[in-house]
């Protein structure tokens, strides 16, 4: 008697994951290619449909991505009407890097580099001196931020060759090692309302023959994570922020461009167990691995000596047809992270790396209460969060 046979479904492909566009139209390509244009040295138009301008301003809105944009023309009518100004007028959007999340995207933004080179692979990440998780975000435990990136920001650079550089944000953020080490150079204007900061930042780029100048606002993202994107509060922000960018579009001194775009998109998950994986609940998940990192679509998996082998074998038999599975060395040859991953970023990796393509998450309800509980999120390489903006107003 013919044994029965067992259908099971293959893994998702490493190779089948949608690498962002790094050194052509990501978001670490963005102050490069613009500071090229107004002849910083070392740096290169690595976006080629952004014509140069003298006076170049750029607009990050936390958490608001294309697909999100897009599908909201009402809540947003003036970005709406720049969507065909996308990516130097190709009606495109760029992408934002690997993992789709906001400690990543701001070092990629400010250091011109992607997350292999910069060195925040995540919203958490394993610190290999320690032995600890590190959230890069809140920069906790603490560590030496030159240490952990040592790069210079392409303000530091865009500054050291005169042009005009300036930071316009939330007054929390000025110290913090965040700032100091992606978006630091220059000056840094500390205001508290959206009205303030364009305002602000218009002023600050007519201050230069050629200048430099980062705006930036969060509560979008807020309200998504806490909400939802199809709530209300969200759409409140939307609204809002659209009559921001509005504001701030009016007053371009002449010659100036104004980029807004995000740091990364955002997607609601569904409340339940099949949406929602509790790896504090998971005894196979669990088993072998010594800490959990990244976020919920976004997972460094760092195992016990030994049984790096044995966790992905078993977190791919677990989730493979829901998240791309890839050990370091397989994320690295993909180009997860960029064209090259540095020495001293290598460890800070997971051994393991899963990466969500469905509506789902590795969530820690017992190491990670606040984070499980959120209903918008991001951090993989599906459209709806790594694709970003980057819409054009030019005087």
């Amino acid at each position: 008697m013919a044994l029965p046979t067992w259908d099971h479904p293959e893994p998702l492909a490493v190779d089948s994951a949608p690498v962002p566009e790094y050194g052509t139209g990501s978001l670490a390509d963005v102050l490069p290619t613009l500071a090229a244009g107004m002849s910083v040295p070392g740096l290169t138009a690595a976006i080629p449909e952004l014509a140069p301008a003298d006076r170049n301003c750029v607009f990050l809105i936390d958490g608001l991505g294309w697909e999100q944009l897009r599908a909201h023309p009402d809540e947003a009518p003036f970005m709406t009407s720049l969507l065909a100004s996308s990516r130097g007028g190709t009606g495109r959007p760029i992408t934002a890097g690997y993992p789709a999340t906001t400690a990543t995207s701001l070092a990629s933004v400010g250091t011109g580099l992607p997350p292999g080179a910069h060195g925040l692979p995540g919203y958490t990440a394993r610190n290999p001196a320690t032995g600890q998780l590190m959230n890069q975000l809140r920069w906790n435990p603490w560590t030496d931020p030159r240490a952990w990136q040592p790069h210079p920001t392409i303000f530091q650079l865009a500054d050291a060759a005169g042009v005009h550089t300036a930071q316009v944000s939330s007054p929390t953020f000025q110290n913090t090692p965040l700032t100091k080490i992606a978006l630091s150079g220059g000056t840094f204007h500390g205001r508290l309302s959206g009205e303030e900061r364009m305002d602000l930042a218009a002023e600050q780029l007519a201050a230069g023959d050629r200048s430099l100048v980062y705006t930036y606002y969060a509560e979008v993202d807020g309200k998504g994570h806490r909400f939802g994107i199809d709530s209300d509060p969200w759409r409140g922000q939307l609204m809002y922020v659209d009559r921001l960018v509005q504001r701030l579009a009016e007053q371009l001194p002449p010659r100036s461009a104004l980029y807004v775009t995000a740091d990364h998109g955002m997607i609601d998950i569904p409340f339940d167990e099949q949406h929602r994986i509790d790896f504090d609940e998971d005894w196979e998940l669990r088993a072998g691995v010594a800490l959990l990192g990244g976020e919920g679509r976004a997972r460094h998996v760092y195992a016990v000596p030994g049984a790096q082998a044995d966790v992905l074998t078993c977190w791919r038999e677990v989730l493979g047809e829901q998240f791309w599975i890839a050990s370091r060395d397989e994320a690295i040859a993909a180009g997860w992270f960029g064209p090259h991953v540095d020495e001293r970023v290598y460890a800070r990796l997971g051994d393991v790396i899963a990466a969500a393509r469905d509506d789902v998450l590795i969530i820690a309800s017992e190491r990670e209460p606040k984070e499980s509980a959120m209903v918008g999120n991001h951090g993989s390489m599906t459209p709806a969060e790594q694709l970003v903006p980057l819409l054009q107003v030019r005087s």
